[in-house]
């Protein structure tokens, strides 16, 4: 194990096809009428450049300030929230395809921590925003609620 080193502090990034249109995609995203129903439970607001929202996960008894730092339209969403230690920043790219759908990804970066740390923070994360895409999907596509999020961590079973 002497040999394990980080040379760089390491960043989430994971990624989806929806096969939707990129407006209504960036909307759900955005619109926490729609984002509610496949991520955080509840929203102070819309989120837009500059304005700082609040984001509760009731199931968890979470709630967490959400700063979006820059929203472009149907391109890009970045927003900054807390971390480990410090705050972390979060970009949202939609890229539109030829056929209709759009290729969402999701970077996550600023991870703070010694290496075993920023390993667990970033395998969260990718798991974690895996899981919100996919609830998204499923939302947009086939107008289901997989309450993925929710059920990630259920009463009874312990967080690892």
């Amino acid at each position: 194990m002497d040999n394990l080193q980080l040379k760089q502090v390491p960043i989430t990034k994971t990624g989806m096809l929806i096969r939707k249109p990129v407006a209504e995609v960036f909307e759900a995203v955005v619109n926490p009428e729609i984002t509610t129903k496949f991520w955080f439970t509840k929203s102070s607001g819309r989120l837009e450049a500059g304005k700082q929202v609040q984001w509760d996960w009731e199931m968890y008894g979470i709630s967490i300030p959400v700063t979006a730092k820059t929203i472009e339209l149907n391109k890009r969403i970045v927003f900054e929230w807390p971390g480990h230690g410090s705050p972390t920043t979060v970009e949202w790219m939609f890229a539109p395809q030829e056929d209709g759908t759009t290729f969402v990804s999701i970077t996550h970066a600023g991870f703070t921590g010694d290496g075993d740390e920023l390993v667990k923070q970033v395998t969260d994360s990718t798991q974690g925003f895996s899981l919100v895409l996919a609830g998204l999907k499923a939302l947009l596509e086939h107008d289901i609620r997989l309450n993925l999020v929710a059920d990630r961590y259920p009463k009874g079973i312990e967080h690892h």
